[in-house]
């Protein structure tokens, strides 16, 4: 193929039907990829109090005052991804997952319907 007789609108048009087509190929690839669950000792989920199961909250430590029975990720406004899934993504922790029991400081209910 000679570039040099390749027209501007030839280009666009070529363009504008290849973008999508690797756009799908490359959310493909990245959601076939595993994504790892959020450590314990993941800094940011010790600096957040971040815990895999919501009943093991330490209630003693006055940074969890927060914390309410019946809190959970599952309730929280900042969890993504599918409802049926145990492990999510949150938009606190960029790259990882978090188990939909967990809890951390950052908890903000979800909108009421």
């Amino acid at each position: 193929m000679d570039l040099s007789k390749l027209s501007r609108r030839r280009f666009l048009r070529n363009a504008a039907v290849a973008f999508p087509i690797g756009v799908v190929v490359l959310e493909s690839t990245a959601s076939a990829q595993e994504v790892p669950h959020l450590a314990l000792d993941d800094p940011t989920a010790v600096a957040l109090g971040y815990v895999h199961d919501a009943k093991t909250v330490d209630k003693t430590n006055q940074l969890n005052s927060r914390y309410e029975d019946g809190q959970s990720c599952t309730t929280c406004a900042l969890l993504q991804g599918e409802p049926d899934a145990e492990w999510r993504p949150c938009a606190i922790f960029p790259g990882k997952l978090v188990a939909k029991a967990g809890w951390c400081r950052t908890w903000s209910p979800k909108p009421q319907a």
